[in-house]
C-alpha cells in the first residue's frame, strides 16, 4: 500500500522533481537516516501514550475510562477527594482494581513524575522499571528524553519554518527591486547580524520567564538572517533574465514574476539551508537549556539533562545518554541535509 501511495507521487511530480527524488534515495546514507529520524519523530509525537504516569485505559465497574486524555476525580473510582485521582497511589490502584483492572503504558512515568520508591538515591542506576536510570530530582530518564526530543524537533521545525518564510521574503524583496531597498536592507542586515543573540536571550532571560513560545518569538528575530543573503542573489541574477524581462514587457504584476518566475529558483539555494538551519536550533536551545536560560524549569530538556550530567559525573548515565541522542538527532539531520543538497545541485543532475 505505501509502495503504491509513494508511486503515484512519484508520477505526479515534474521530470526534474523525479530527478531529485531519485538522486537523494541514491544516496543510501540520507535515505535511510530520513526514514530513521521519520520513524523516532513519529515514535516521539505520541509521548502521552508511550510514557505516562496515567493509565492508557481503565475498566471499572463496567465502564472505561481514559486518565490519558479525560480527568476524573477519584470519587470516580470509590475514592474520597474531587481532586484528580493520583493514579501511582496504591490506594487507588487497589480501588480500581477491586471491580475492574488498568492498562499503563509501556513506560508508567511522564517526564516531571518524581519516582518516590527507588532502590537508592537519587540519580539511580538503570534497573528494569527505569529503563536509562533516574535523575538528581528522580524522573525517569527515558520518559525525559522522549518528550525533550519531541521539544527539540517541535521547536526546531517551529523557528526552521518562520525564518525562511521571513529570509525569503525580505531577500526576494531586496534583490527583486534592488536600489535603495537593497541599500537599505543590507546596512540594517550588517547591524542586526552583528548582535549577539545568545547574550540577548540571556539577558531577556533575566528579565522575563522564558517558555516555548517566548524563546521561539525571540529567536526568530535573529535566525532568518542567514537565508537572506541566498534569496537575495537568486533575485539579483534572476531579474535580469529575458524570460523575466518578457514578463515585465507583457505586463505581468511583479508579485507574480517574483512569486512564479524566480521564486522557485531560488528556493533550490534555500532547500539545501534549511536542514542546517534546523540543526543550529536544535544546538541553540539545548545550550540555552544548558546554561538554565531556555524552557521553564522542570520541562523536558536535553539540555538541562547534559546540565545534570555534569553536575552529577558519578550518574554517568545521564551525560552518556544525552550525548548518544543529541550526536544521533544531529547526524541523522546533517546526513539529510547533504542528501537534500546533492538532490538540488545542479551539477548532479545533469549528469
Amino acid at each position: 500500500m505505501s509502495r503504491r501511495i509513494t508511486n503515484t507521487l512519484y508520477e505526479k511530480l515534474s521530470p526534474i522533481n523525479q530527478r531529485r527524488w531519485d538522486t537523494f534515495f541514491h544516496n543510501k546514507r540520507a535515505s535511510w537516516s530520513l526514514l530513521i529520524f521519520s520513524i523516532l519523530f513519529f515514535t516521539s509525537l505520541f509521548a502521552e501514550l508511550i510514557a505516562n504516569d496515567k493509565p492508557l485505559l481503565i475498566a471499572y465497574d463496567n465502564q472505561l475510562y481514559v486518565p490519558v486524555f479525560v480527568s476524573y476525580p477519584e470519587t470516580t473510582f470509590g475514592g474520597d477527594f474531587e481532586t484528580e485521582a493520583e493514579y501511582s497511589d496504591p490506594f487507588v490502584v487497589e480501588l480500581i482494581e477491586e471491580k475492574g483492572w488498568i492498562i499503563w503504558p509501556l513506560v508508567p512515568f511522564s517526564y516531571d513524575t518524581h519516582i518516590a520508591d527507588l532502590p537508592e538515591p537519587a540519580p539511580s542506576s538503570p534497573t528494569a522499571q527505569n529503563w536509562i536510570g533516574t535523575d538528581d530530582q528522580a524522573r525517569d530518564v527515558f520518559a525525559r528524553v522522549l518528550y525533550g526530543f519531541r521539544i527539540s524537533i517541535l521547536f526546531a521545525l517551529a523557528l526552521t519554518i518562520g525564518s525562511s518564510i521571513i529570509g525569503v521574503a525580505v531577500g526576494a524583496a531586496q534583490g527583486f527591486y534592488g536600489g535603495r531597498i537593497d541599500l537599505y536592507g543590507q546596512r540594517f542586515l550588517e547591524i542586526w547580524s552583528g548582535l549577539p543573540q545568545l547574550f540577548v536571550l540571556i539577558i531577556l532571560a533575566s528579565i522575563i520567564q522564558p517558555n516555548f513560545w517566548w524563546l521561539l518569538a525571540v529567536m526568530l528575530l535573529f535566525s532568518w538572517t542567514g537565508l537572506v543573503d541566498v534569496v537575495r542573489a537568486e533575485f539579483l541574477r534572476g531579474r535580469n533574465l529575458d524570460y523575466v524581462r518578457a514578463a515585465k514587457a507583457m505586463g505581468v504584476s511583479n508579485t507574480t514574476i517574483m512569486y512564479r518566475h524566480i521564486l522557485p529558483n531560488a528556493m533550490v539555494a534555500t532547500m539545501t539551508m534549511l536542514p542546517f538551519v534546523l540543526t543550529g536550533a536544535i544546538s541553540t536551545l539545548t545550550s540555552l537549556d544548558f546554561l538554565g536560560f531556555g524552557l521553564p524549569a522542570g520541562s523536558a530538556s536535553l539540555g538541562e539533562l547534559m546540565s545534570q550530567g555534569k553536575g552529577n559525573l558519578h550518574a554517568p548515565w545521564l551525560a552518556i545518554t544525552a550525548f548518544m541522542v543529541l550526536s544521533t538527532m544531529l547526524t541523522l539531520l546533517v546526513f539529510i541535509g547533504e542528501g537534500i543538497r546533492d538532490a538540488f545541485d545542479p551539477r548532479l543532475l545533469s549528469q
